[in-house]
C-alpha cells in the first residue's frame, strides 16, 4: 500500500472532545455528586460545582475578585434588609443536573428557610458572577445554564473591564437580553426596581 503524504497544513491536532457525542457523556446527577463528597472522591480542599452534570474545578480569587464581591454583597444587604437574603459562595440547585455556587445570590426567605435545601431556581430573584478570569465561561457556558433554569436576572462583573454584563429574558437556548454597563451607569435588580447601583460603587477603586 502506498503511503500518504500529508502536508503540513492538512496535519492538525486533534481535540479529544470534539467528536464525542453528547448521548455518550457520563452526565451526573447532583445527588451522585453530593455523594461523590461525602465519600471523599472529590477532595476537600478544591472547590467544585456541578454544571449540566459535569464537575468543574472553581477558579482561585483574586484580590480585586474578593474585594468586588465584598462591596456589592454589602451594598445589597443595606439595601434589602430582611426583604430578602444575600447569599455569597453558596449553592443553588436549578435542576437534577446542575448545583452551581455563583458568588452571589439573592434568594426569597430568610437563612432557616434553607435549613433542608438549598435554594432552588424558583426562590432565586438575582445571580451575580464576579469575573476576573472566568469572564467567556461565565457569558457563555454559565449564562446558558442560568437562563434554561429560568433565573430572570443574571449580572456578570467583569472587574477588569470596569463593565458589567446584564442578561435578562430567559429562554431554553440562552438569555433574550444582554446589555453591557459601563461607568457611570446605574441599575435596579428585576425583582427590586425601587434599588438603584451605581456600578462605581460595587468596582474596587483603580489603584
Amino acid at each position: 500500500m502506498q503511503a500518504v503524504k500529508m502536508s503540513p497544513l492538512e496535519v492538525q491536532p486533534v481535540d479529544p472532545f470534539v467528536w464525542l457525542e453528547p448521548e455518550r457523556i457520563r452526565r451526573w446527577t447532583v445527588t451522585e455528586y453530593h455523594r461523590m463528597a461525602a465519600m471523599g472522591v472529590l477532595d476537600a480542599d478544591e472547590r467544585t460545582e456541578l454544571i449540566s452534570g459535569q464537575v468543574f474545578l472553581m477558579a482561585a480569587k483574586g484580590a480585586p475578585h474578593v474585594v468586588t464581591l465584598e462591596l456589592l454583597a454589602e451594598r445589597l444587604r443595606n439595601c434589602l434588609g430582611d426583604r430578602a437574603l444575600v447569599r455569597t459562595q453558596d449553592p443553588i440547585q436549578l435542576d437534577d443536573y446542575s448545583e452551581p455556587e455563583p458568588d452571589l445570590a439573592v434568594v426569597r426567605g430568610q437563612v432557616l428557610d434553607y435549613l433542608d435545601h438549598h435554594p432552588q431556581s424558583t426562590e432565586v430573584q438575582l445571580v451575580v458572577e464576579v469575573a476576573d478570569t472566568t469572564l467567556k465561561r461565565d457569558c457563555e457556558v454559565k449564562e446558558k445554564v442560568y437562563a434554561r433554569a429560568g433565573i430572570a436576572d443574571y449580572w456578570v462583573l467583569d472587574v477588569g473591564n470596569r463593565r458589567l454584563h446584564l442578561f435578562r429574558e430567559p429562554t431554553p437556548s440562552g438569555y433574550a437580553s444582554h446589555r453591557i454597563l459601563t461607568e457611570p451607569a446605574s441599575l435596579s435588580p428585576l425583582a427590586f426596581p425601587d434599588i438603584s447601583i451605581q456600578l462605581s460603587e460595587i468596582l474596587p477603586p483603580v489603584l
